[in-house]
């Protein structure tokens, strides 16, 4: 396991008596800038390519991407825009890194460690949301690890001066966090989560009203316009898994993140303790008679496989580690897991705190006895193999073994796939809170639309959108008293994401300016039609948004070059000058 977070070159740094954040930004960006300058024969009209994926996919993506379009080439530079599969855009954006910008949302996260292992750089080599960005800035480091180190007094301090580095190093430039809507009936199931179904246990929710008709079996029925699941539940496998993912069903892991806490789940006890060999350590007691789908016995040795096997996927048969690109940042708090008897697993984070920690026992537990046969070497059409890949990592998993509520029964690749009430599960017959599963099917059809997909609800074919829809759609939802419409603010924020790998986005200025060709709060309410708020940072709208950078009507760090939507085009010419870059008589952008 990982034991630090700290590079060499950043011990050197500190005792060189370091330099502040502004020093530090402006120093990567004259060295970036200087570099750009040296690497040039003869100057060239800037290109770039934005990739997204196709507007059945996500229509939120392909405007923001057009727009983006639009202001760059006014701009002066050469933008075009690239359409891709959400499964190819993943792979060139989490394990090819290629590509030169990108618009899509970033997984939900709930708690800000998560900007750690998305920016610091002792990820960036690594795939999956480790680093995609390719940012290397030895200030921002020093502020990603202390926030996962310091009190929780004192955490806050420690996260808005992280944020604040963010958003002046721009390694993604901010648009918006959408509403996410969901659309259901209540004839046949009530009590559905007013949050909308953007977390796993919302489905286990539920209930079965007292006059809805009777069935044998009961299923659930829900409709999807991401057809990934119906092909693979690897639920390590990262192209595969989007924001709404069904796997975490299907694996269960040792604690469930439950409105703002972490509470057990497989685990009926965690222990929390600091100690002076292994810093903050957690005591994982599992509960009584737990089982795999399969029948086999689920134990504290399948805990320590799974987080021996996150961590390399190759169980050191390799020539290096090969670290699962899935829940890189939350296995790289563990330090050492150690099992004390079949029901009791030991961990040590070293020096963090509890809260962060806690973010580890949240993986999916994995059956040894199924996935220690995938750790040999691999190669998948489309996939950079250059720093290795195991069949764990490419593998499919068309007939999963888990431990969750719901249990694979079948599957029509593309079109839809069926899971049934896992009988053996904790929660059958009721379990913690207000959990219980009122259904033995649970069914997943594809729609090749959001329009489609509600069109499907509405016509009573299925019982709601799993996965969240265009407010365009809502004109279309019948007005009946069996279907209701949800909305929640979403934590998987829409962006621009940069490539520093690629110049010219390793210039931090140029960054900055064309993430002030972005208007945020016209995307907001236009693109989304009102159903979204525009953020400046990726904490916005938690208790961790630093309140100097709240929104308001600009972003502080990167303000829109322009009003209503329209840029100013020699404000907008100017940021790129002052960032390096000179124009030629065609007005176009030069480097």
């Amino acid at each position: 396991m990982d034991s630090s977070d700290v590079s060499p070159t950043l011990s050197r740094r500190k005792l060189l008596g370091g330099v502040g954040f502004g020093a530090a930004v402006g120093s990567a960006g004259c060295l970036q800038y200087a570099r750009s300058l040296t690497n040039r024969d003869s100057p060239e009209q800037v290109s770039v390519t934005i990739k997204t994926v196709p507007a059945d996919d996500d229509e939120a993506a392909v405007q923001i991407a057009r727009r983006l379009q639009k202001h760059m080439t006014t701009a002066g530079i050469d933008a075009s825009i690239e359409l891709v599969a959400n499964t190819e855009l993943l792979r060139d954006i989490l394990l090819n890194q290629s590509f030169d910008v990108y618009v899509g949302q970033y997984p939900p996260q709930h708690d800000p460690d998560f900007l750690r292992p998305a920016l610091h750089s002792r990820f960036v080599t690594e795939q999956g949301w480790q680093n995609p960005f390719g940012i290397s800035d030895l200030g921002l480091d020093e502020r990603l690890v202390d926030q996962r180190s310091t009190t929780t007094d004192d955490r806050q301090r420690a996260v808005t001066s992280a944020t604040e580095a963010v958003g002046e190093i721009q390694p993604f430039a901010m648009a918006c966090f959408p509403k996410d809507i969901t659309v259901v009936r209540t004839d046949r199931f009530d009590n559905w989560s007013v949050d909308g179904l953007d977390r796993p246990i919302n489905y286990l929710a539920v209930d079965r009203p007292a006059d809805a008709p009777s069935e044998d079996p009961t299923t659930l029925r829900v409709v999807l316009t991401d057809d990934r699941i119906t092909k693979n539940c690897n639920p390590i496998a990262v192209e595969y898994r989007g924001p709404n993912t069904l796997t975490e069903l299907l694996y269960d892991p040792l604690a469930r993140r439950q409105g703002s806490e972490i509470r057990p789940w497989l685990a009926t006890d965690v222990t929390w303790r600091r100690t002076a060999d292994l810093g903050v350590t957690a005591t994982v007691t599992l509960r009584e008679g737990l089982s795999w789908h399969d029948g086999q016995n689920l134990t504290a040795a399948d805990v320590v496989f799974t987080y021996r096997f996150l961590d390399n996927t190759s169980l050191g048969t390799g020539d290096m580690p090969v670290h699962s690109p899935r829940f890189r940042g939350r296995t790289s708090l563990v330090e050492s897991v150690e099992r004390l008897d079949d029901r009791t697993v030991r961990f040590g984070f070293g020096d963090t705190v509890e809260t962060v920690a806690a973010r580890a026992l949240t993986v999916p537990m994995l059956p040894s006895h199924v996935w220690q046969e995938k750790t040999g070497e691999t190669n998948i059409a489309g996939i950079d193999i250059s720093e290795g890949i195991t069949q764990a990592l490419v593998w499919a998993n068309t007939d999963p073994v888990g431990s969750g509520p719901l249990q694979f029964e079948s599957r029509t690749p593309g079109e839809q796939v069926v899971f049934s009430r896992f009988d053996e599960h904790f929660l059958v017959g009721g379990g913690p809170d207000r959990f219980t599963i009122p259904y033995e099917r649970f069914d997943v059809r594809i729609a090749p639309s959001d329009a489609a997909a509600v069109s499907l609800v509405t016509d009573g074919t299925v019982d709601a959108t799993g996965s969240p829809v265009h407010p365009k759609v809502l004109d279309s939802v019948a007005d009946s008293d069996s279907i209701e419409t949800y909305m929640t603010d979403s934590r998987s924020f829409y962006h621009v994401g940069f490539n520093a790998r690629r110049e010219p986005f390793g210039n931090v200025r140029f960054r900055q300016a064309v993430a002030r060709l972005l208007d945020s709060e016209y995307i907001a309410s236009t693109v989304f039609e009102g159903y979204a708020t525009p953020a400046a940072t990726p904490l916005a709208g938690t208790a961790w948004e630093p309140t100097e950078f709240e929104w308001d009507g600009d972003d502080p760090f990167v303000p829109f070059a322009g009003s209503d939507g329209e840029i100013d085009v020699s404000e907008a010419r100017d940021a790129f000058r002052e960032a390096g870059y000179t124009y030629d008589d065609d007005g176009r952008l030069r480097g």
